[in-house]
């Protein structure tokens, strides 16, 4: 027998990572792929190249090794790098023959993967820990109508740096692995403490400098419509049954938690519900 509407659970997973991908397909080429099913497509391709490019990687870890019988060891790498490169090619092709010669592959690449995988995996984030922190869902419910590297030494030619520990750094933060919105801001309301725009190195979530993340406006618009319409217009349950969410992650190019689907029952404001008895 089905649930009842008010019943059913949303996978807010699959809702937002939706959402983000038609929030950037709008500016690249004027209409959402869901109708064309490239958004499927699109978020396939996403997922494999995080998890490849945010994987063991041999040639930056042991360069040498890596030269041995001309590569040999990284060709299986080589291969999936090309396969997923012809995937891409292949889209971004049929758009540039729809009109889209003027955008780069590179760029359409970097808005899509860049764009979509980022800004769905905070919005995630940010709902499964409102649910494991009501207080904090109901003041954000209730200022919802408002309007409102140090000591840390990296090596020449490093390419990548360990941004999550960075903002974990209990030298730096109080409780550094809880989740407390409040520590952003003061007892006014206003926002205070770190700056995320590239200046506090000890909070780096778009990076800093001339590599600094050129989406940052673009992904905290994203971010807080999206946030502010959840909260605004609905109370949030667990599905029956279930009493806890399951906040391990996993680590690719995005940090994403383990548990992939993130199923919530939303109650509009004021719902009230019926009597089944």
């Amino acid at each position: 027998m089905a649930l009842p509407p008010h019943m059913r659970a949303i996978d807010m997973s699959k809702l937002q990572s939706s959402f983000t991908n038609d929030i950037l397909c709008h500016p690249v080429a004027r209409r959402p792929f869901r109708v064309e099913g490239r958004n499927k497509m699109f978020q396939e391709l996403i997922d494999a190249g995080m998890v490849f490019v945010g994987g063991f990687n041999l040639e930056n870890f042991y360069l040498g090794l890596a030269k041995v019988a001309g590569g040999v060891l990284t060709w299986p790498a080589h291969r999936r790098t090309e396969m997923l490169r012809s995937r891409w090619d292949n889209i971004f092709d049929a758009l540039i023959d729809e009109h889209e010669r003027e955008m780069a592959r590179g760029d359409l690449q970097d808005m899509f993967t860049t764009g979509t995988d980022t800004t769905y995996l905070v919005l995630e984030f940010s709902m499964a820990e409102l649910m494991l922190h009501q207080h904090a869902l109901a003041k954000l419910q209730a200022e919802k109508c408002s309007a409102n590297v140090d000591s840390y030494i990296v090596p020449a030619g490093t390419m990548v740096f360990n941004a999550w520990a960075i903002g974990r750094d209990p030298r730096m933060w109080a409780a550094s692995h809880e989740f407390m919105s409040e520590r952003f801001i003061d007892n006014m309301g206003d926002i205070t403490g770190a700056d995320f725009g590239g200046n506090d190195f000890q909070f780096l979530p778009f990076g800093s400098g001339r590599t600094i993340c050129p989406g940052v406006n673009f992904a905290l618009a994203s971010i807080e419509i999206m946030l502010a319409n959840l909260a605004y217009h609905f109370d949030w349950e667990l599905p029956q049954g279930v009493h806890h969410i399951d906040m391990t992650e996993v680590f690719a190019l995005t940090v994403r938690q383990k548990e992939m689907k993130l199923l919530l029952i939303p109650r509009p404001i004021g719902f009230i519900l019926p009597n089944v008895e």
